[in-house]
């Protein structure tokens, strides 16, 4: 039995993620800060709750030594969890903005990974899926004819430009592990005001095929539900 775990999973995609899986035949463990959301999610999909705050060091290595104690391992760490942060103009962004925004889409990544390596390591076919962003690609923000060109979100952006260049760095460095960034691409979810033309089941796609995929699958990949993105 696959034993995945998904961080911000009480509700968007991760909570599509999670309720995928379970169909798939995944054990699944709904990570989330909100622990009333959390639980109800869990619930509802079959799955079982851990608390976790990505931001927190004492709440990132709780959730690893829970799991521990219940699963002993895990096969895939979805790192899903993140926040948007301040859309338009940059002149007015603060350092606080800057943190609060890269705390939970890159150092949350890097807290988590870290705390949940020795979980993977004892997996027979270990993965992490960082669900990153278009929004983050070089290429697509400077084409005219994608969506990514036309929206001003100096965080977000920078964010998970940072998270997909991590991603290639983990899957370089992780001997044994597979290490892929998914791009969910424009999805209705309360992150945009459920503004996207994408179903949440649409945006999923990409990150429940990189959870999904057999041994032997490739590394250091950027992959929508059209394929794969070149690293740009």
């Amino acid at each position: 039995m696959t034993i995945t775990f998904i961080t911000g999973a009480n509700k968007g995609l991760g909570r599509e993620t999670a309720r995928r899986l379970i169909e798939c035949g995944h054990t699944v463990l709904v990570g989330s800060r909100d622990r009333e959301r959390g639980e109800e999610a869990a619930a509802a999909l079959g799955a079982r709750h851990v608390p976790i705050d990505v931001t927190d060091d004492a709440s990132v290595t709780a959730a690893a030594a829970n799991v521990a104690a219940h699963e002993g391992r895990i096969d895939v760490l979805i790192n899903n969890a993140g926040v948007h942060g301040p859309v338009g103009a940059p002149g007015d962004l603060t350092a606080a903005d800057a943190r609060a925004v890269l705390d939970v889409n890159v150092i949350g990544v890097i807290r988590t990974t870290t705390a949940f390596l020795p979980l993977l390591r004892r997996s027979d076919d270990p993965a992490i899926v960082n669900v990153s962003s278009g929004m983050g690609s070089l290429a697509l923000t400077h084409d005219p004819a994608r969506p990514e060109s036309r929206v001003v979100a100096p965080l977000y952006t920078a964010s998970k430009a940072a998270l997909t260049m991590l991603t290639t760095q983990y899957a370089k460095g992780l001997e044994g592990i597979r290490v892929n960034a998914a791009d969910p691409g424009y999805t209705a979810t309360d992150l945009n005001g459920h503004s996207g033309p994408q179903t949440v089941t649409e945006g999923t796609d990409a990150i429940v095929a990189l959870a999904t995929e057999g041994p032997g699958a490739g590394t250091g990949r950027f992959v929508s539900r059209h394929g794969e993105i070149a690293w740009s």
